[in-house]
């Protein structure tokens, strides 16, 4: 497999080749690093977005690589019964599934005086309630691989000062509390179960929307580390909870925000 210069400074890690992994949110932003870095380790990747234009960039890129073609499926993880479809697709295809990252977010800001009954369920529904369901539907195939990790993306918000995005954050706390729960009852069968929480990570989403001259000042005086989180950096620790290096950690919340919290 070819590394470029820089990657040779990161670990590789044995245990995750030729495993199947499962990403929701894969397309662009935090889950397209996700795909990449665990296809430059040997997994055979599937994963899911309801951005397809995204995903076909992504594949492209990874295409003049020759990690291994990762596979997307179209998805809105609101239809939960299109999701567990896409879950069973990408383990028809690949392999039994032994990873799954649950990625897929919307941090939209919202003003409290103007969120109704519909924006809430919809925002629980793309921040949280997929994330149980996909659970459920890969925790049979890794009970019978004998485990698997699960990682769940929390949020840096649901522990900061942030302000005028009150559903998102509430999901982003349950994700933590889901974690808790089901680390508990997957553990007798090796299934572990961990949530990974980034700080302001610097994706082009970020950089193009939300990154201000305020913004940069305020990292400057919450961070310990003044270096900017990028993707990779939290890529990182993604391959770290998927392979079995952390074979007994889970339950926990693992923060990757350069000394925020």
């Amino acid at each position: 497999m070819t590394v470029t210069r820089d990657e040779l400074r990161y670990a590789v890690y044995p245990s995750l080749r030729d495993r199947v992994a499962f990403v929701s949110g894969g397309s662009t932003g935090l889950g397209s690093e996700f795909v990449s870095a665990l296809a430059a380790q040997g997994v055979r990747v599937g994963f899911a977005d309801i951005d397809a234009a995204g995903a076909e960039r992504l594949l492209d890129r990874l295409s003049r690589t020759d990690c291994p073609k990762p596979l997307f499926v179209e998805t809105d993880v609101r239809d939960v019964a299109r999701l567990r479809a896409a879950i069973t697709e990408v383990g028809n295809a690949l392999g039994p599934i032994s990873i799954l990252v649950n990625n897929a977010a919307n941090d939209e800001r919202h003003d409290t005086r103007a969120v109704d009954e519909a924006y809430w369920d919809n925002a629980i529904a793309v921040n949280l309630k997929h994330h149980f369901f996909a659970i459920q539907a890969v925790a049979p195939g890794m009970r019978a691989l004998g485990g698997g990790s699960i990682i769940n993306l929390g949020s840096i918000s649901a522990h900061a000062d942030f302000v005028g995005m009150p559903a998102y954050v509430t999901a982003k706390a349950g994700i933590e509390g889901l974690t808790r729960t089901l680390a508990r009852e997957l553990g007798p069968d090796r299934i572990r179960v961990n949530c990974l929480i980034p700080g302001w990570v610097f994706t082009e989403r970020q950089l193009a929307q939300l990154v201000t001259p305020e913004t940069l000042a305020k990292l400057g005086q919450v961070q310990s580390l003044k270096d900017n989180i990028m993707p990779a950096d939290v890529a990182r620790m993604v391959l770290w909870l998927a392979a079995d290096d952390s074979a007994m950690c889970t339950g926990q919340k693992w923060i990757v925000d350069g000394g925020w919290m």
